[in-house]
């Protein structure tokens, strides 16, 4: 006979020691190793231009991982950036607690799938506005806006490309300084 694993729960997340790097998606704890350099130099060009975007316009708070992200499924994610409206900030608690506007993800080489699939699913059942794919090794992005219940895509830009957001107008910056190696 069949055993099945018992779902685990945002109660179980909580118990992990605070510096785990876990996420709870569909009731299974995923463990992650801390990210690699060049993953986290494409996070803080990407973070830094944001900031500078959300500061100068009062558009809202904007996060770097690790931060839980509690979606109303049960879920608890920590997406690598996170982005709140100024009109939605009530979410933002000890943790966020509810749907950002728009959830960025880094993928890395060894589960992109987690990325591409598994989270993009998550973030449209819970109605996250904007959800930007960043690739890497590839040097795109690929923004993606919910429509009926499902991604669709808007933009997919590469390293000589300038971004471009539905949720946040001119916001365009130019992804080769993303890209950079060093």
């Amino acid at each position: 006979m069949l055993k099945l694993k018992p779902r685990k729960t945002a109660e179980d997340y909580m118990r992990l020691p605070e510096e785990a790097r876990a996420e709870l998606i569909e009731g299974e704890l995923f463990m992650t190793p801390s990210p690699k350099s060049y993953h986290q130099r494409v996070i803080g060009e990407l973070f830094a231009g944001l900031r500078e975007y959300v500061g100068s316009r009062q558009a809202g708070e904007l996060a770097m991982a690790p931060l839980d992200v509690y979606l109303p499924s049960g879920d608890v994610v920590q997406p690598d950036l996170i982005f709140v409206r100024a009109d939605r900030l009530e979410i933002i608690q000890d943790w966020i607690r509810g749907v950002p506007d728009l959830l960025v993800e880094v993928i890395s080489a060894d589960r992109p799938e987690r990325d591409r699939i598994v989270k993009r699913d998550l973030y449209a059942r819970n109605g996250v506005p904007e959800y930007w794919i960043v690739d890497p090794e590839a040097r795109s992005v690929e923004v993606l806006v919910l429509e009926s219940g499902r991604y669709a895509p808007c933009g997919y830009f590469e390293a000589g490309d300038s971004l471009v957001s539905p949720s946040l107008p001119g916001f365009n910056p130019p992804l080769e300084s993303v890209f950079r190696k060093k």
